[in-house]
């Protein structure tokens, strides 16, 4: 295919529209963002059914969760990277093509030990969407439409997770577990296809862009593929990426109950059947797309007042995470199940509010290492998330289901991230300090 020409004038003719090919891009990333979760959630609706049929403890369970966010960690900065360096197009298409396999293989889990190795090669395989997500935003969104993406995406994703249960629910009442993961597997392939074929990395090389969003996107596009030198020591020497990453852990710890142990908690603690845990469990998820949403608009009002990006997102993610706290704490205490998920899905709804912010942050402090930067946090976050459902597990089993002692050490971990969120500055741009 031809690539469009260029104006000599930069914009084109006065009367030419901006075509909206970053729309496409946008929509490519809400629709990955949603598959992605389905993928990730569907395991903690079978969770009851699978332990059952293959025999686990608790503890074995809480491994298998872990085992997804142990391959997702430990490859996030791998894929992060190689999104720098050969673009979105070809890394993306590879993770979603691995990870739907692999999403399909936990349907022939038959012990514990090929559950653990299959979540393990999922997670692997998964590592570094959100990240080339972001990438692909840094090269095709102007400055002003970023942080807005984020947060479109990511209430996307959290309510793609938030009609898993559901969704798991109903295709159980056609075919047994297994069969469902195969079913989710055949989506992610769809959507392999389709993306391979109509992305482009560069938006000078996508066949249906005109010269006027051509021309919004010159400087976006600077970012694009290329930029594999990634300068390592000031990445690891940065206050503010160090900062980056231990709230991602903070944020991600007491999330991953949601996608993990919640609909188990709703059954054994709170004595809630399998129609009524479904939809409850996917209410913490639904209230936190919602906080993704809510975040760019609160940001951009706080900044108002400031003047500056950094110091409103700096206090909206602090007293964010803080009120997760409180209210996580209140879930925890209260007796009524509807009160007290009402309670946690707030604590998913202030939780999720930093999450738009911390990636635009990535965007911020990375510049054109944006893939390698939102990898190493993402990173962070996912190794609480190996570590979180494996605590959960250990806990119930050597403090007889003690579910509340799960939830006050979410509440301790949540106010560490709300101080570090105090002291993060995203002025501090490692690309421009590597440049000079």
């Amino acid at each position: 295919m031809s690539v469009p020409a260029i104006s000599t004038t930069g914009a084109g003719s006065r009367s030419e529209q901006p075509t909206r090919v970053r729309h496409g891009v946008l929509f490519a990333a809400i629709t990955l963002g949603i598959i992605t979760y389905i993928d990730r959630v569907a395991i903690s609706q079978a969770a009851p059914l699978m332990t059952r049929d293959l025999g686990l403890t608790s503890t074995e369970m809480g491994a298998a969760f872990s085992a997804f966010a142990w391959g997702y960690a430990l490859f996030e900065v791998p894929g992060g990277w190689l999104g720098d360096w050969l673009g979105a197009r070809k890394v993306l298409t590879r993770i979603v093509v691995w990870w739907s396999a692999f999403t399909s293989f936990t349907g022939f889990a038959w012990n514990h030990a090929s559950l653990i190795a299959i979540r393990f090669l999922f997670g692997a395989g998964e590592a570094g969407c959100f990240p080339n997500l972001t990438k692909m935003f840094s090269a095709w969104l102007p400055q002003g439409e970023r942080s807005r993406a984020q947060s479109i995406m990511w209430m996307s994703a959290r309510w793609g997770g938030a009609m898993t249960p559901q969704l798991v629910a109903w295709a159980l009442l056609f075919m047994n577990w297994r069969h469902t993961f195969h079913l989710f597997a055949a989506i992610g392939l769809v959507w392999a296809v389709v993306f391979f074929l109509w992305y482009r990395d560069k938006p000078s090389e996508h066949p249906s862009i005109n010269a006027a969003e051509l021309a919004l996107l010159r400087e976006a596009e600077q970012n694009a593929v290329g930029n594999a030198h990634v300068p390592w020591s000031r990445l690891v020497a940065s206050k503010d990426v160090w900062l980056l990453w231990l709230q991602y852990f903070c944020v991600s710890w007491g999330w991953y109950f949601y996608i993990t142990w919640l609909p188990t908690y709703l059954k054994n603690a709170r004595g809630l059947e399998p129609s009524t845990s479904a939809l409850l469990a996917g209410l913490p998820l639904f209230l936190g797309g919602v906080g993704c949403l809510a975040s760019s608009y609160l940001v951009a009002f706080v900044a108002r007042f400031t003047g500056d990006y950094s110091v409103a997102r700096k206090w909206v993610c602090s007293l964010s995470l803080t009120a997760a706290a409180a209210f996580l704490l209140a879930a925890a205490l209260l007796g009524d199940p509807i009160y007290a998920m009402i309670a946690m899905g707030m604590s998913s709804f202030t939780n999720d509010l930093t999450v738009p912010a911390a990636w635009s942050t990535c965007m911020d402090i990375g510049g054109r290492f944006a893939g390698t930067v939102s990898g190493s946090m993402n990173m962070m976050g996912n190794l609480a998330g190996g570590l979180a459902p494996l605590a959960v597990g250990l806990i119930l089993d050597r403090s007889n289901n003690d579910w509340n002692l799960a939830l006050f050490v979410s509440v301790a971990i949540y106010f560490l991230g709300a101080v570090c969120w105090v002291f993060l500055n995203s002025h501090h741009r490692i690309d421009q300090e590597a440049a000079g």
